[in-house]
């Protein structure tokens, strides 16, 4: 399982030892994916989907804001893509046709609306390019 998150937040709530504590319950073998970032990049993207190919993930879990879902739901559908997720899916807009990860969420700001949707937002600042691509409902968060 992947643990996604953004800059630390989490820890000094103390909802990251909650996650991680029941996890660790339910015998979830746990690699940490910190660090995304508000408007999350596509080399983020990049880095998700090697550490969720490398480790044979088979749920990613968000825990923060609608950046965090927004990524997950990237890393989801572009992870055991055979070309480039950032061309295939953001700039020509095709539909997945390989197998997604499915997505949870742990929201902690109410109001992004990503934890309920196919969408998500990745950043190409190479380019100058911020694109959202709404995928299907096999891609909502579980």
């Amino acid at each position: 399982m992947l643990l996604a998150y953004g800059g630390g937040s989490i820890k000094k709530s103390g909802l990251y030892q909650q996650v991680v504590d029941i996890l660790n319950r339910c015998g979830k073998e746990v690699f940490e994916l910190p660090g995304v970032m508000p408007n999350p990049t596509v080399e983020k993207l990049y880095e998700g989907c090697r550490a969720a190919k490398e480790n044979n993930v088979d749920l990613i879990l968000a825990v923060g804001g609608g950046s965090v879902c927004d990524y997950a739901k990237a890393v989801s559908v572009s992870a055991w893509c055979e070309e480039d997720p950032w061309d295939k899916y953001f700039l020509r807009m095709e539909d997945v046709a390989n197998p997604i990860i499915p997505v949870g969420c742990v929201l902690t700001m109410v109001g992004t609306g990503s934890e309920m949707n196919g969408g998500s937002v990745i950043t190409n600042h190479t380019s100058k390019l911020k694109i959202g691509h709404v995928f299907g409902d096999n891609v909502f968060p579980k």
